[in-house]
C-alpha cells in the first residue's frame, strides 16, 4: 500500500503539532472549593489555596480525575494506575505560587488517537499524553493606563492539556483535528467547549522542511480562539517561516500570537524547554493511585461515543462511513437523525436530507440542530411522502420551506394546500405522453436514432405539461415503453 504524500508549500513540506487546554466542567477548581463560574468580578471566586497564602494545601478534585479518565477512554489511550504531580517553575505576576502544578513524567492519560475525515479521506492523529494540570490567573491590561491588573479567579481552574504527535501536515488538517477533538471532549461532556470564553484553547506548534530532511525549529502560536483563527494563523506563520529559510535566515523557537486584525503572527517572547521550568515531584501531592475498578466504573457509565455510534450507524442502517462520521457531529445531530430514520424507515434518504437542506438551511440562518422549525417527525413524514411516491423531491423542498417559515406544521396537509401531490391518474398522464410525442417528432427520431439526450428533452416536455406532478420514474418508464 502507498502511502500518500503529503502536500508541499513551495516545495516545503509544513509539519503541524498540537497543544490543546480543554477546561474541565467540574464546579470547583483542581485542588481547591472555589467556584470555576465564568464572568464574575475579578478576583471574588479565589480562595486562600489558589492566592498560594502560607499554610495552605491542595487537594485533588475527584472530580477533574474521573473527566481525564473518561477522555483517554474516549480516544483508546491507557490509563496510567499510578501518575505524579509535578512543579512547572516559573515566574509570572498571575502565577501566585511561582510554579504551576501540572504532571510531567507521569502523565494520566498516555497514548491514544483522535480519527476524523479531511473531505472524504480519512485521517488520524496520534496522541502523546493528556495531563491534569491548573490554569494561571489573568492579566488585565485594557481597564489600567499604565499598569496590570491580575484577576486570580481562573487560578487553580482545572484543565486537562492534550498533546498530539507532529502528525498535521496542513491548516485544513489541524482544523479538522480540532473540531474532531472539540466534538469529543464535548460530546463526553468533560467541557463546555467554549472557545471565546477560553474553555477549549489550542496552541499549534509549526515548522516547515524540505521533504525527506529533520524536522525544522517550531514557533508555537498561543491561545487560538477559533477556527477560522486557527486556520488563518498557521497559513501565515507557514509563509513566513519559509519565506525567512528562503532569505537565508534561521528560524529561532519561540512562542507567538496571532493578530485577527492583521492576519500576522508576531514573537512574544523565545520558547522555553522542559529543563527551563525545573520541573520536580510537587511534595505536598501523593502520587494520584487509579484502581483498574474505578476505570471500569467510569467507562460503565459512559455515553455511547461518537465513534462507536458511527460504527453502529453504518451497521444498523447501511450508512457510508463518511456520512455516518458526519451524522454523528453532535449528539443534538445524531439523536435528530436517529428519530427520523427510524420514523421514516429511510436511513439513506434521512441522512441526505440532514446532510443537505437541514444543514444548508440551519448554517444560512446560524440556528443549532436543536434550534430547528423542522422536527424530526415532520422530516420523517416529509420523506415518507417521497418515498411512497406522493410527492416529488422539488415539491418536498416546497413543503419544508413552508414549515421551515412558518406556513403550517402538518405535512400533509401542506401537501393537499399547495397542490403538490404528484399524478397517479395513469390514463392523464398516457395522454400528456402521448401529446408530448405528436407535438416532438425531431426529439422522437433523433431518440430512436441513438441520442439519449433528446429523451431527457421529451421528459421536459412532460413535467411542464403537467405543471410537475408527473412522477420523473413513470414519466421515464412510460416513454421507454412507447419508444420501444
Amino acid at each position: 500500500m502507498n502511502t500518500p504524500k503529503s502536500p508541499l508549500v513551495m516545495g516545503y513540506e509544513v509539519v503541524i503539532g498540537f497543544e490543546t487546554h480543554a477546561q474541565l466542567s467540574t464546579q470547583s477548581k483542581i485542588f481547591s472549593r472555589a467556584p470555576t463560574a465564568f464572568g464574575a468580578e475579578p478576583n471574588t471566586q479565589a480562595c486562600a489555596v489558589d492566592l498560594a497564602l502560607p499554610g495552605t494545601l491542595p487537594v485533588m478534585n475527584k472530580g477533574a480525575v474521573e473527566r481525564a479518565i473518561q477522555f483517554g477512554l474516549a480516544v483508546g489511550s491507557h490509563i496510567a494506575p499510578r501518575s505524579v504531580f509535578a512543579r512547572k517553575n516559573y515566574f509570572y505576576p498571575d502565577l501566585p505560587k511561582g510554579y504551576q502544578i501540572s504532571q510531567f513524567e507521569i502523565p494520566v492519560v498516555q497514548g491514544g488517537d483522535v480519527e476524523f475525515f479531511l473531505g472524504d479521506e480519512k485521517k488520524s492523529v496520534r496522541l502523546v499524553r493528556a495531563h491534569l494540570e491548573e490554569d494561571a490567573g489573568k492579566s488585565l491590561h485594557e481597564d489600567f493606563v499604565g499598569q496590570t491588573g491580575i484577576d486570580l479567579n481562573r487560578a487553580g481552574t482545572p484543565l486537562l492539556e492534550i498533546v498530539t504527535e507532529p502528525d498535521m501536515r496542513s491548516s485544513a488538517e489541524a482544523v479538522a483535528y480540532a473540531k474532531e477533538l472539540h466534538k469529543i471532549v464535548t460530546w463526553i461532556g468533560i467541557c463546555d467547549g467554549n472557545m471565546q470564553e477560553g474553555s477549549f484553547r489550542c496552541d499549534a506548534n509549526v515548522s516547515v522542511r524540505r521533504p525527506g530532511e529533520p524536522l525544522g525549529t517550531r514557533r508555537e502560536i498561543k491561545n487560538l480562539n477559533s477556527f477560522k483563527f486557527m486556520q488563518q494563523a498557521i497559513d501565515y506563520e507557514v509563509r513566513w517561516q519559509i519565506e525567512q529559510i528562503e532569505d537565508g535566515h534561521a528560524i529561532q523557537q519561540a512562542t507567538v500570537l496571532f493578530n485577527p486584525d492583521t492576519g500576522e503572527t508576531r514573537a512574544m517572547r523565545t520558547k522555553e524547554d522542559a529543563a527551563d521550568y525545573r520541573y520536580f515531584p510537587d511534595p505536598d501531592l501523593p502520587p494520584l493511585v487509579i484502581a483498574d475498578e474505578w476505570v471500569q466504573r467510569v467507562r460503565s457509565e459512559m455515553t455511547e461515543l461518537p465513534r462507536v455510534m458511527a460504527q453502529r450507524f453504518v451497521a444498523d442502517y447501511g450508512l457510508s462511513e463518511y456520512d455516518a462520521t458526519a451524522l454523528t457531529q453532535s449528539r443534538e445531530i445524531a439523536s435528530y437523525f436517529e428519530a427520523t430514520a427510524k420514523a421514516c424507515g429511510q436511513p439513506k434518504l434521512a441522512g441526505n436530507w440532514i446532510m443537505g437542506e437541514v444543514s444548508r438551511r440551519l448554517n444560512a440562518s446560524e440556528l443549532k440542530i436543536e434550534q430547528t422549525p423542522v422536527l424530526s417527525g415532520q422530516l420523517a413524514k416529509l420523506i415518507a411522502r417521497i418515498n411512497d411516491g406522493t410527492i416529488s423531491n422539488n415539491a418536498a423542498r416546497q413543503v419544508f420551506d413552508a414549515i421551515w417559515n412558518g406556513e403550517g406544521e402538518d405535512v400533509d396537509g401542506l401537501i393537499e394546500a399547495k397542490g403538490l401531490k404528484q399524478m397517479s391518474d395513469s390514463s392523464e398522464l398516457e395522454k400528456i405522453v402521448d401529446d408530448v410525442l405528436a407535438a416532438n417528432p425531431k426529439n422522437v427520431e433523433e431518440y430512436k436514432a441513438g441520442n439519449g439526450k433528446a429523451l431527457n428533452a421529451l421528459v421536459g416536455q412532460i413535467m411542464k405539461g403537467s405543471k410537475g406532478k408527473a412522477n420523473p420514474q413513470q414519466v421515464n418508464d412510460l416513454l421507454r415503453k412507447k419508444l420501444g
